[in-house]
């Protein structure tokens, strides 16, 4: 087994999250959103010359662009690194969608023996739809992704495996990981990170059609 496969193994265990903790995940968004929406119910005013005129804050927007370094091998890096968000944020975004179906699927489902049923089609969809992939990831991939599903699940992988497995298998795979030089406990922190800013950015790039 190799750090492809612990990788492996966690893609499929965030797949089987538990119930309760993917209702924190989903019911904190919900929260965001209606307070969000509060907030955009109301408009503020400034009277001019006895008018009442209704007045808006604009959020910052920030823009970017590709990064160019007279450094050869900083900019081979930072290529490397856009190559590599390109790879894996997509991955990162369907294990938060079948995170999410999956949540509500088992909301339907009569028992907890209907629910472990579903739970055991799904690895089996997971493993067949993604082990082809996983194995043609290098490692600074299987880094990356380990970050990107923690910006897009608000959990670590440690987490999740320790929600779904025990606290016995979250310790396990986090030491083997190790021995590879990576850790399950790694967070995604763009505000204090140099290289998770230059990974946002990249993000924001793909989304607005800048790659």
């Amino acid at each position: 087994m190799n750090l492809k496969r612990v990788i492996f193994l966690f893609l499929t265990l965030a797949v089987m999250i538990p119930v309760q903790l993917s209702a924190g995940i989903f019911n904190k968004n919900k929260d965001k959103a209606k307070a969000a929406g509060k907030d955009s119910d109301v408009a503020r005013v400034t009277i001019i010359d006895g008018d009442t005129v209704p007045t808006f804050e604009i959020m910052e927007v920030n823009v970017y662009g590709r990064r160019t370094y007279s450094n050869k091998h900083k900019q081979k890096q930072y290529d490397k690194l856009t190559r590599n968000v390109i790879k894996m944020y997509p991955i990162s975004l369907e294990i938060k969608s079948i995170l999410v179906e999956t949540y509500l699927y088992l909301q339907t489902l009569p028992d907890d023996k209907a629910r472990e049923k579903h739970i055991k089609v799904v690895e089996d969809g997971v493993w067949k739809q993604y082990y082809p992939v996983m194995r043609q990831c290098t490692l600074a991939q299987g880094k990356l992704l380990i970050k990107l599903i923690d910006r897009e699940c608000n959990q670590t992988s440690f987490e999740l495996i320790d929600a779904f497995a025990g606290p016995f298998k979250a310790k396990f795979y986090q030491a083997f990981a190790a021995v590879f030089g990576a850790s399950l406990k790694k967070e995604y922190k763009p505000d204090f990170d140099d290289e998770d800013q230059i990974i946002e950015e990249i993000i924001w790039m793909i989304e607005n059609d800048r790659l």
